[in-house]
Protein backbone atom coordinates (compact mmCIF):
# COMPACT_ATOMS: atom_id res chain seq x y z
CA UNK A 1 0.00 0.00 0.00
CA UNK A 2 1.22 3.77 0.95
CA UNK A 3 3.92 4.33 3.21
CA UNK A 4 3.30 7.03 5.23
CA UNK A 5 4.85 9.96 4.22
CA UNK A 6 3.11 9.01 0.80
CA UNK A 7 -0.05 8.75 2.54
CA UNK A 8 0.50 12.35 4.10
CA UNK A 9 1.39 13.93 0.91
CA UNK A 10 -1.70 12.15 -0.85
CA UNK A 11 -3.88 13.55 2.11
CA UNK A 12 -2.70 17.03 1.42
CA UNK A 13 -3.03 16.71 -2.18
CA UNK A 14 -6.40 16.39 -2.30
CA UNK A 15 -7.76 17.78 1.02
CA UNK A 16 -10.27 19.64 -0.90
CA UNK A 17 -11.41 16.66 -2.37
CA UNK A 18 -11.79 15.16 0.42
CA UNK A 19 -13.19 18.23 2.28
CA UNK A 20 -15.94 18.59 -0.39
CA UNK A 21 -16.61 15.19 -0.13
CA UNK A 22 -17.25 14.48 3.87
CA UNK A 23 -19.52 17.82 4.10
CA UNK A 24 -21.85 16.12 1.47
CA UNK A 25 -21.90 13.01 3.04
CA UNK A 26 -22.55 14.61 6.41
CA UNK A 27 -25.18 16.69 5.14
CA UNK A 28 -26.63 14.30 3.31
CA UNK A 29 -26.75 11.44 5.60
CA UNK A 30 -29.62 10.95 8.05
CA UNK A 31 -27.21 9.95 11.25
CA UNK A 32 -26.83 13.66 11.45
CA UNK A 33 -30.11 15.72 10.86
CA UNK A 34 -28.59 18.35 13.19
CA UNK A 35 -25.72 19.16 10.90
CA UNK A 36 -27.93 21.58 9.22
CA UNK A 37 -27.28 23.85 12.30
CA UNK A 38 -23.96 23.87 11.24
CA UNK A 39 -22.50 26.61 9.16
CA UNK A 40 -20.86 25.91 6.23
CA UNK A 41 -17.92 28.02 6.83
CA UNK A 42 -17.96 26.07 10.17
CA UNK A 43 -18.03 22.37 8.71
CA UNK A 44 -15.44 23.01 6.20
CA UNK A 45 -13.06 24.57 8.47
CA UNK A 46 -13.07 21.97 11.01
CA UNK A 47 -13.06 19.25 8.27
CA UNK A 48 -10.43 20.65 6.32
CA UNK A 49 -7.91 21.58 9.13
CA UNK A 50 -7.94 17.60 9.22
CA UNK A 51 -7.25 16.75 5.84
CA UNK A 52 -5.28 19.67 5.13
CA UNK A 53 -2.53 18.93 7.10
CA UNK A 54 -2.00 15.10 8.40
CA UNK A 55 1.01 15.08 8.84
CA UNK A 56 0.43 16.46 12.29
CA UNK A 57 -2.29 13.79 13.35
CA UNK A 58 -0.58 10.62 11.84
CA UNK A 59 3.16 10.89 12.46
CA UNK A 60 3.39 13.26 15.26
CA UNK A 61 0.89 12.25 17.32
CA UNK A 62 0.35 14.87 19.72
CA UNK A 63 -1.97 13.39 22.34
CA UNK A 64 -2.24 17.48 23.59
CA UNK A 65 -3.00 18.62 20.53
CA UNK A 66 -5.93 16.22 19.63
CA UNK A 67 -7.72 16.38 22.62
CA UNK A 68 -7.59 20.22 22.68
CA UNK A 69 -8.90 20.56 19.18
CA UNK A 70 -11.42 17.83 19.59
CA UNK A 71 -12.85 18.81 22.78
CA UNK A 72 -13.49 22.11 20.86
CA UNK A 73 -14.91 20.53 18.50
CA UNK A 74 -17.28 19.17 20.83
CA UNK A 75 -18.17 21.94 22.92
CA UNK A 76 -18.63 23.98 19.65
CA UNK A 77 -21.18 21.40 18.69
CA UNK A 78 -22.87 21.76 22.10
CA UNK A 79 -24.12 24.62 22.04
CA UNK A 80 -25.24 24.54 17.96
CA UNK A 81 -27.57 21.69 19.74
CA UNK A 82 -26.45 18.92 17.65
CA UNK A 83 -26.56 15.65 19.32
CA UNK A 84 -23.85 13.96 20.52
CA UNK A 85 -24.39 10.55 18.83
CA UNK A 86 -24.05 12.31 15.48
CA UNK A 87 -21.04 14.58 16.32
CA UNK A 88 -19.69 10.90 17.31
CA UNK A 89 -21.11 9.79 13.84
CA UNK A 90 -19.82 12.36 11.57
CA UNK A 91 -16.49 11.26 13.51
CA UNK A 92 -17.10 8.11 11.86
CA UNK A 93 -17.55 9.32 8.89
CA UNK A 94 -15.06 11.42 8.36
CA UNK A 95 -12.96 7.70 8.87
CA UNK A 96 -15.32 6.02 6.63
CA UNK A 97 -13.71 8.88 4.15
CA UNK A 98 -10.32 9.05 4.57
CA UNK A 99 -10.44 5.19 4.44
CA UNK A 100 -12.30 5.20 1.34
CA UNK A 101 -10.22 7.09 -0.23
CA UNK A 102 -6.75 5.48 0.71
CA UNK A 103 -8.11 2.28 -0.74
CA UNK A 104 -9.06 3.53 -3.91
CA UNK A 105 -5.81 5.27 -4.28
CA UNK A 106 -3.45 2.73 -3.21
CA UNK A 107 -1.94 -0.52 -4.12
CA UNK A 108 -0.35 -3.52 -2.45
CA UNK A 109 2.76 -4.31 -4.42
CA UNK A 110 4.31 -6.75 -2.32
CA UNK A 111 3.21 -9.15 0.37
CA UNK A 112 5.23 -7.33 2.82
CA UNK A 113 3.26 -3.80 2.13
CA UNK A 114 0.26 -5.96 3.94
CA UNK A 115 1.79 -4.94 7.16
CA UNK A 116 2.17 -1.31 6.26
CA UNK A 117 -1.44 -1.40 5.80
CA UNK A 118 -1.95 -2.53 9.62
CA UNK A 119 0.54 0.31 10.86
CA UNK A 120 -1.62 2.44 9.23
CA UNK A 121 -5.08 1.42 9.55
CA UNK A 122 -3.71 1.01 13.99
CA UNK A 123 -3.03 4.69 13.18
CA UNK A 124 -6.33 6.14 11.98
CA UNK A 125 -7.93 3.63 14.31
CA UNK A 126 -5.88 5.28 17.46
CA UNK A 127 -6.38 8.71 15.85
CA UNK A 128 -10.26 8.12 15.44
CA UNK A 129 -10.90 6.47 18.75
CA UNK A 130 -9.42 9.26 20.72
CA UNK A 131 -10.88 11.89 18.29
CA UNK A 132 -14.39 10.70 19.44
CA UNK A 133 -13.36 10.48 22.95
CA UNK A 134 -12.02 14.25 23.26
CA UNK A 135 -14.71 15.13 21.03
CA UNK A 136 -17.74 13.64 23.63
CA UNK A 137 -15.57 15.22 26.61
CA UNK A 138 -15.39 18.94 24.95
CA UNK A 139 -19.05 18.24 24.42
CA UNK A 140 -20.35 17.40 27.96
CA UNK A 141 -18.07 19.79 29.38
CA UNK A 142 -20.26 22.36 27.25
CA UNK A 143 -23.68 21.19 28.53
CA UNK A 144 -22.71 21.39 31.95
CA UNK A 145 -21.44 24.68 31.70
CA UNK A 146 -25.05 25.65 29.62
CA UNK A 147 -27.01 23.78 32.26
CA UNK A 148 -25.39 25.72 35.19
CA UNK A 149 -25.59 28.90 33.23
CA UNK A 150 -29.12 28.28 32.84
CA UNK A 151 -29.86 27.69 36.46
CA UNK A 152 -28.01 30.89 37.19
CA UNK A 153 -30.20 32.66 34.62
CA UNK A 154 -33.61 31.01 36.43
CA UNK A 155 -32.37 31.92 40.02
Amino acid sequence: MIKLYRLVRLIETHSNELTLHLIQRVRNSEATPDYQLVPDEDLRDRVSEMYCDPGDWLMTRDEFDLKQRYEKIGARRARQEVALSQVLWAIVLTKDNLWEFITKHSEIERPVEVFGDLEMLELLDHFFDRAMYYAAVGYEKARAEMQAESLRASA
